[in-house]
């Protein structure tokens, strides 16, 4: 048996091996099974939450989701988020004739075989992405979704040598490696509190000899902080969000509210050319997010109609009425659930399925919008000073 990318270690009474991967790998795979079927431990630890492992390990995950209650419940980007980086891993996983998240599918048979307990490592997706999330204001998250667009529309096939690199580095790190390189900030969510998750959760699994199934980008951080008590429940907390956000999100409509009834009373014929601009730069860049999504012409004219009214009230989204509009007159199917997972792969399936077509006139809608408020806002103002001063 190679001991290659095998680490072992003693922790109390503890036998650890930590085996590190590469997510697209096919020899990680076999050597997870060669590896726990000569070392035959009481549990196999695997780099996957609840969510992922139910990816996984059911290729039907998508026919039970609810578009309606995704928009609804204003998880539309964070759906959109999982979905593109799942194509990212898709597209290495095909060019190298490999079922993404294999070696942690072997890592779960080969305990199952031997009778060896199986835990969940990892901390919960969500919290992870809310994490880096809230962390990286609103120009980073759309620097964010750039970079990952870019990078899973890319034609540029990876090397041999490429995926040999990514054995030193996590599935999440190398889908955002150009935006942490930008943000240096976010390792400490995505890989330093991981680090720090996965080693409790490893040191805490039952018996005396344990096998973990690692990206081979934590080993380095666990092999570290493994030798250190860590709170889970502190690690599982979603940030405090900040109050500045919501203080505007309520100011900056007020005083435009206020600005335009002012100008009203004082010079109607100003006020209403206020009340056109407001209207003209909300609607317009609503609607052209609908329609670079491809939107459903409906759903683009909700997305005009509603942005100018939803811009003024925190509560409400123009997105979210373009959502469920496009999901009335474009309703999902069972095939565009079925075929969901391999679609994300390519532009033209994620442009052609019902499902992410709606995520995406949510997002690109909303986007438009928060770009219209702000072009709106500064017309009115202008008009105002113009005017007034």
């Amino acid at each position: 048996m190679t001991e290659q990318n095998i680490t072992r270690l003693n922790i109390g009474d503890k036998e650890l091996i930590l085996i590190g991967t590469a997510h697209v790998s096919k020899q990680s795979a076999e050597q997870v099974k060669e590896v726990i079927e000569a070392e035959k431990p009481d549990t196999v630890c695997v780099e996957l939450d609840e969510q992922r492992y139910t990816a996984v390990m059911q290729d039907s995950q998508w026919k039970d989701m609810d578009i309606f209650k995704v928009v609804k419940e204003k998880k539309a980007t964070l759906l959109l988020m999982n979905l593109l980086i799942s194509s990212f891993q898709k597209r290495m996983a095909k060019q190298f004739d490999i079922k993404p998240g294999q070696e942690m599918i072997q890592g779960i048979e080969s305990a199952n075989n031997l009778g060896a307990e199986v835990v969940l490592a990892d901390r919960n997706i969500q919290i992870t992405f809310s994490r880096i999330w809230n962390g990286i204001g609103i120009w980073g998250k759309a620097k964010l979704i750039t970079t990952i667009v870019a990078s899973i529309f890319s034609k540029e096939e990876l090397s041999e040598k490429d995926l040999e690199r990514m054995k030193s580095e996590d599935m999440l790190n190398s889908a955002l490696e150009e935006f942490t390189n930008s943000f240096p900030k976010l390792k400490v969510p995505l890989i330093d509190e991981r680090d720090q998750y996965l080693s409790q959760k490893i040191k805490e699994a039952p018996g005396k000899k344990i096998v973990a199934v690692l990206g081979a980008a934590h080993i380095p951080g666990i092999k570290e902080e493994i030798k250190k008590d860590h709170d889970l429940e502190a690690l599982c907390e979603k940030p405090a969000k900040s109050k500045i956000p919501k203080i505007l999100a309520w100011a900056i409509p007020l005083a435009i509210v206020g600005i335009i009834a002012y100008t009203l009373i004082a010079n109607p014929a100003d006020g209403i050319q206020q009340i056109i601009s407001w209207i003209l730069w909300n609607g317009s860049f609503s609607a052209i997010g609908a329609l670079i999504a491809f939107g459903h012409p409906a759903a683009v004219l909700t997305a005009f109609l509603v942005a100018p009214i939803s811009s003024l009230s925190p509560l409400i989204a123009a997105g979210w009425f373009a959502g469920i509009t496009q999901t009335y007159f474009r309703r999902p199917n069972v095939s565009d659930f079925e075929s969901l997972s391999e679609d994300v792969y390519n532009f033209k399936g994620f442009r052609d399925n019902k499902v992410t077509r709606i995520l995406l006139v949510v997002v690109l809608s909303n986007i438009g919008s928060t770009i219209g408020t702000f072009i709106g806002g500064a017309d009115v103002i202008r008009l105002f000073l113009q005017n007034f001063t």
